[in-house]
C-alpha cells in the first residue's frame, strides 16, 4: 500500500495495523483515546463514549485498506469517531442547520476575524476569561450549561479551547468550512459569555 500524500512513516503505520500487527493498534489506540473520547462524548455523552469509540475503531480498521490519504490518519479517524457519534445520538440530538445561521458575528466587536473572544465583559470582576474559568463554581456552571449548546458548537469549542486542534484539523474532522467554523465557534463562545455574564451578575447558574 503506497499513499504518495501521506510520508513514508505514515504509510508505514497503516501496513502495520492492515497487517493486524497488535502493538502497534494499542500505542495509536492510546494516544488517541483522549481525543476520541472527547469528541464521542460531546457529542452522544459520556455514557455510550466509549461504545463509539469501539464501534468507530472497527469501522476504521474495516475501511483502512481503502484509505486515500487525503488527510492525516488522525483527523480521518477522528471524522470516523464523530460520525459514528453523530449516527449514535441522531435521534435525540437536533442537526444544526448551518445555512440558516446569520454570518453577523464579523461585526461583533467582542470576537477577532476566528471568533476567539477580544476582551471580557464590563461585568466581570476579573481581567481575562482564563482567570474566572479558575473558579470551580464557574467551571461547574458552564460544564452544565456546555451541555445545552447544540452539538456542532459544543463539539467545535471543545476540540479547539479544550483540545488545542488547529482550525484545519476541527474542519476536517466535522466536515465543515472555515466560515462555518468560525460561525459555530462565535455562536457556542457567545452562549458561554451569556452564562458567565448572568453568573457574575446573580451569582446563579
Amino acid at each position: 500500500m503506497e499513499v504518495k500524500a501521506l510520508p513514508y512513516q505514515e504509510q508505514e503505520l497503516i501496513k502495520r495495523l492492515i497487517a493486524g500487527d497488535e502493538p502497534t493498534f494499542e500505542k495509536l489506540f492510546t494516544q488517541y483515546y483522549s481525543l476520541m473520547y472527547s469528541i464521542a462524548q460531546s457529542i452522544a455523552g459520556a455514557a455510550i463514549a466509549d461504545e463509539i469509540i469501539q464501534e468507530a475503531w472497527i469501522s476504521a480498521l474495516k475501511a483502512l485498506p481503502k484509505f486515500e490519504g487525503r488527510s492525516s490518519l488522525k483527523n480521518w479517524i477522528m471524522r470516523i469517531v464523530a460520525n459514528e457519534a453523530k449516527t449514535r445520538q441522531r435521534k435525540e440530538s437536533r442537526s444544526v442547520s448551518l445555512e440558516s445561521m446569520q454570518d453577523n458575528w464579523r461585526n461583533d466587536p467582542r470576537f477577532d476575524q476566528n471568533a476567539h473572544w477580544v476582551s471580557p465583559s464590563s461585568q466581570w470582576e476579573t481581567n481575562t476569561p482564563e482567570e474566572l474559568l479558575l473558579a470551580t463554581e464557574l467551571q461547574e456552571c458552564i460544564k452544565k450549561n456546555l451541555g445545552n449548546i447544540p452539538e456542532n458548537q459544543r463539539v467545535a469549542i471543545k476540540l479547539k479551547d479544550a483540545n488545542g486542534l488547529s482550525m484545519d484539523e476541527i474542519c476536517n474532522i466535522l466536515d465543515v468550512s472555515p466560515s462555518n467554523l468560525r460561525v459555530l465557534l462565535h455562536r457556542g463562545r457567545d452562549k458561554i459569555l451569556q452564562v458567565i455574564d448572568h453568573f457574575q451578575k446573580t451569582g446563579e447558574c
